[in-house]
């Protein structure tokens, strides 16, 4: 009997032995697998601050770029002719930035439109200086001469005027005047595109004459309408 009983304490300690250990492997294997789950938290977090480091935005740094020097041919209080615009004076040389590139530009004052223009320095060749008195002189020749009128349609000579006005040439210039001329402030057989084109081209040719000779608008206007024989008294023959 006491051998009997031995035996089942044995059994028991050892089934005793056996559930402990199976705990024991339960308790390790849900050790494991919350390792597991912490660990791919862990570097589930470290890929998200990955990520977002990656996307982040560096503030962009923007480096200003020089316009290439470029010889100033005028100076401030220098008048010169901008084809376009006509007569202008420099008022003074400012750098500006436009598109991120630092610009050097010619701030310049047109006294008949009321308007202060800029032109890039290295856009400078499209300015001329003003006329010498001699190439005044030879365009006051060119305005007492004979107009040349030619025989093709009006919208094609209308073109070839517009032309050398913008061509901001001064003899070119002359010929449009001369050409244009009626001899008269009254509007006598002259359509609005003609007038408006004489006009033009007289304002322009005045305001470089007025420069180059250094007289008043008056004496300047008195001068080129001689030279055209622009409202003289008609002389009645009968």
């Amino acid at each position: 009997m006491r051998k009997m009983k031995k035996k089942k304490n044995k059994k028991i300690k050892k089934l005793k032995k056996k559930i402990k250990k199976l705990k024991n492997i339960k308790k390790i294997k849900k050790a494991k697998k919350i390792k597991l789950k912490q660990n791919k938290e862990i570097s589930a977090t470290e890929l998200n601050l990955r990520i977002s480091k990656s996307n982040e935005q560096k503030p962009e740094i923007k480096k200003i770029k020089k316009q290439a020097t470029e010889k100033k041919l005028y100076k401030p209080k220098d008048y010169i002719v901008y084809p376009k615009h006509g007569v202008g004076q420099i008022l003074s040389i400012n750098s500006k930035t436009i598109g991120g590139i630092e610009v050097q530009c010619y701030d310049i004052k047109f006294e008949k439109d009321k308007a202060i223009g800029l032109l890039p320095i290295n856009k400078q060749s499209h300015l001329r200086a003003l006329s010498t008195i001699n190439q005044i002189n030879k365009s006051i020749s060119i305005l007492k001469g004979k107009p040349k009128i030619k025989r093709s349609m009006w919208s094609r000579r209308a073109q070839e005027y517009e032309q050398k006005i913008n061509s901001g040439k001064i003899y070119e210039l002359a010929e449009v005047v001369r050409d244009l001329n009626k001899g008269t402030d009254v509007i006598v057989d002259q359509s609005y595109s003609e007038r408006q084109l004489f006009e033009k081209a007289y304002e322009r040719i005045i305001s470089e004459f007025q420069v180059v000779l250094n007289l008043s608008h008056e004496e300047t206007l008195r001068k080129l309408d001689k030279a055209l024989k622009r409202n003289q008294p008609q002389v009645n023959l009968t």
